[in-house]
């Protein structure tokens, strides 16, 4: 348990919920004025009792100490609140700030939650007041309740959340994720290491009230519970300086060797020209969006007329929804008519942007976006859709979303804007809206929001910052201005994001070309456009980091190995046209450091170009899955282990599908849970659950969780972004691998 975490408040489904004569109906007080606007949501309702949740938005000055106060219609009392002191005199009820939600600045808000009691009836407070000043009125549907700015961003202000010390980075605050899985007769169990307990912690795992363990476990975080029954409690508890520290919370069950994550499937539709559609979960991330160290994971539902931006038509909205791992929907984001679907179009990301402990999620949003707390972005009846499907005209918005609550926390013009859509390479929209997204530290210490736009022709990149409730820009990087000309066309279907340069900074590999952290061009390569790249201490024999990538111009190499920091190409392939993937990693003990292999080149490479023997069977993603430092493939709905021979399977999935057609990518892949190894998270084939898949099998290694590693902690927020790719840390995991470093981190 952290002493500073925040409590876990209950959080709202998409629509709220009041109850008249003990029938449970559907609506909201949603109110607004100069001042302040305050969302009131009954989120579950028994005989005689209620939860609510309520968020208070200020829209004046910033405020540091607040009391929101209404009045009670029908002799409702409150009777246990969190994140709140409230107290109640008759019908007058008063909620004041604690200590971690003193401050309310401009736009920003604070949320809190309570339990009630309710004879009769429980009808919403018909008004509130923040400090004194009343909350009235509703923003006008067609209105925008975050108005288009109009001026250009402020540069970035003060932080409301002071940065961790020079060179330290703001990291998560996180639990143990402790699991328990069936391995054989009896549980694999095993849970975090923190990247601040790189020694000096052991630990005692706990069935029930009985220690399994005769001595404190000293390596890695997992015990292999033979003979134990199935669905049997554990915890666990770390022992440091001799003394045994409090228990986590207990563990999450796969008995079947994976834990289902109930959906709610959004109802079908149909286009204006008739065509019918259904929807299907796609590609997730995972935050902490409430603070209490554990990962909430947020979803993208893509209809099944999502297009590639080569191909004409219109497509059904898309939504965005938030779970807990226990299938509890948190919100649902409908982005509208005005964001098309298909992979290229929503990027969203997922981090604590402004160190508060709660992860936001930002993505771009249009005309007709509802925040999950029913808050409209721009005009409801705008259709800014063409004759044939696209979206070339109409204003583009960045919004940064509250992650507990989906409500809106800020929202400024898209930058890079549209412009003319011609000058990005073609006239029918095609490749202006190619977009991408993803996390850097910039700084060092805090991370950055960076939205992209373009890599066929012209790439233009903008960084921003979440600060004081309010995205401001840090810098933009655009191909077509003075200096920055031998970035154009270099951009991939996917980014990468890593401390190129050993400066502790990171920077954006943008494909063939890398900008620094400070916004300019820090080197090209000049071999253009790419579908894969990989970047990581994949030669763990020279110094530095190194990039992997494939390409598709017929005049250039069909794959290359380089130095990350200068672009220096260390070894390539012939061309052969448009080698479409391409993958890097340590797959085979056989060979030091990682083995490259790719579509269009036979073989395996080893970190000198020199084929070491045959190539895998696939080249899409990857996992660390068994219990040695070698990856595995991860591909469809199954892993293997690679062999000389042959590939070994490993994980055959079942009642699940791939996503992205026949990239056939999961909907999540990542150390999200237990020890450093890898979970896969793909959709059931209904897609009513996502099914998370945890390994059964024992390791030796001790590595602290690799969230904490901030190259693959970032790579975890883009990997959902256009042509999904797996993530990479900034150190080497692999045969004969040394100690990992101690990240200097700063948890949150």
């Amino acid at each position: 348990m952290h002493p500073s975490r925040h409590r876990l408040i209950l959080l709202a489904v998409t629509t709220a919920a009041t109850v008249v004569a003990g029938t449970l109906g559907t609506v909201a007080a949603s109110a607004a004025a100069v001042g302040c606007r305050v969302d009131y949501q009954i989120t579950n309702q028994w005989q005689g009792g209620f939860g609510a949740n309520v968020t208070v938005t200020n829209l004046g000055d910033p405020v540091n100490g607040w009391a929101l106060t209404w009045s009670y219609a029908a002799g409702q009392q409150v009777t246990q609140a969190w994140n709140t002191a409230v107290t109640q005199s008759g019908a007058q009820v008063t909620a004041r700030n604690v200590d971690h939600n003193v401050a309310i600045a401009t736009n920003g808000n604070a949320s809190f939650g309570f339990n009630g009691s309710w004879t009769g009836s429980n009808p919403v407070p018909s008004s509130f007041a923040l400090n004194g000043t009343t909350c009235t009125g509703a923003p006008p549907t067609d209105e925008p309740t975050t108005p288009p700015p109009t001026t250009p961003p402020p540069t970035t202000p003060p932080p409301t959340t002071p940065p961790p010390s020079a060179g330290v980075v703001q990291m998560e605050n996180l639990d143990r994720g402790l699991v328990s899985v069936r391995s054989g007769s009896g549980n694999l169990v095993s849970w975090r290491l923190l990247g601040t307990e790189t020694s000096g912690v052991a630990f005692n795992l706990y069935r029930g009230s009985t220690r399994v363990n005769a001595s404190p476990i000293t390596g890695a975080t997992n015990y292999l519970d033979s003979g134990a029954a199935a669905g049997s409690a554990y915890t666990v508890r770390a022992v440091v300086g001799g003394a045994e520290q409090a228990a986590s919370a207990p563990a999450l069950q796969f008995g079947a060797g994976y834990l289902d994550v109930p959906l709610q499937v959004p109802a079908g539709g149909s286009t204006p020209s008739g065509e019918s559609y259904s929807y299907s979960a796609s590609d997730a991330s995972v935050g902490d969006l409430n603070g209490d160290g554990s990962y909430e994971i947020v979803l993208k539902w893509e209809p099944s007329n999502a297009k590639d931006n080569s191909q004409s038509g219109y497509t059904g909205n898309v939504y965005v929804d938030a779970y807990t791992l226990t299938g509890t929907r948190l919100w649902r984001i409908d982005l509208g008519r005005n964001i098309r679907a298909g992979a290229h179009y929503t990027q969203f990301q997922v981090y604590d942007y402004d160190g508060d402990g709660r992860a936001e999620v930002a993505m771009k949003t249009a005309d007709g976006t509802r925040s999950g707390t029913g808050q409209l972005i721009g005009s409801s009846s705008a259709d800014h859709r063409n004759s044939s499907g696209y979206v070339l005209s109409g204003p583009e918005y960045l919004t940064m979303f509250n992650g507990q609550t989906g409500a809106i926390a800020s929202t400024v013009s898209y930058d890079p804007p549209r412009g003319t859509v011609s000058s990005w390479g073609d006239s029918y929209g095609n490749r202006v809206d190619r977009f991408l997204a993803g996390t850097a530290y910039l700084d060092g210490q805090r991370p950055s929001l960076i939205m992209a736009r373009g890599y066929y022709t012209r790439a233009v990149i903008a960084a921003w910052d979440f600060r004081n409730g309010t995205l401001t820009k840090r810098w933009t990087f655009d191909s077509n201005s003075s200096g920055n000309g031998a970035a154009a066309g270099q951009g991939n279907h996917q980014l990468s994001v890593a401390d190129v340069d050993a400066d502790g900074r990171q920077e954006i590999v943008y494909g063939a070309a890398t900008i620094d952290d400070n916004g300019r061009l820090l080197h090209s390569t000049g071999n253009g456009h790419g579908d894969a790249l990989h970047v990581g201490d994949l030669d763990p024999g020279r110094a530095g980091l190194e990039v992997f990538k494939v390409d598709e111009d017929a005049s250039k190499p069909s794959s290359y190995f380089a130095d990350a920091r200068t672009g220096q190409v260390l070894w390539s392939t012939p061309a052969s046209g448009d080698n479409g993937r391409g993958v890097s990693a340590d797959i085979w003990a056989g060979s030091p450091g990682a083995e490259s292999w790719s579509s269009a080149v036979s073989g395996l490479a080893n970190t000198r170009g020199q084929n070491v023997g045959r190539k895998p069977s696939s080249a899409n993603f990857l996992a660390w899955w068994d219990g040695d430092p070698v990856r595995e493939l991860l591909d469809g709905t199954k892993i293997d282990k690679y062999g000389t021979g042959g590939e070994t399977r490993l994980l055959d999935g079942s009642g699940v599908a791939s996503n992205n057609g026949t990239k056939s990518t999961p909907a999540l892949s990542g150390d999200i849970l237990g020890d450093w190894r890898e979970e896969v998270i793909w959709r059931t084939t209904d897609s009513r659950a996502l099914r998370i898949y945890s390994t059964p099998t024992p390791t030796s290694t001790r590595i602290y969780t690799l969230m904490h590693d901030p190259q693959y902690r970032v790579a975890i927020a883009w990997q959902n972004t256009a042509y999904n790719q797996p993530p990479h840390p900034g150190f080497f995991i692999g045969n004969g691998m040394g100690a990992p470093p101690t990240p200097d981190i700063h948890l949150r």
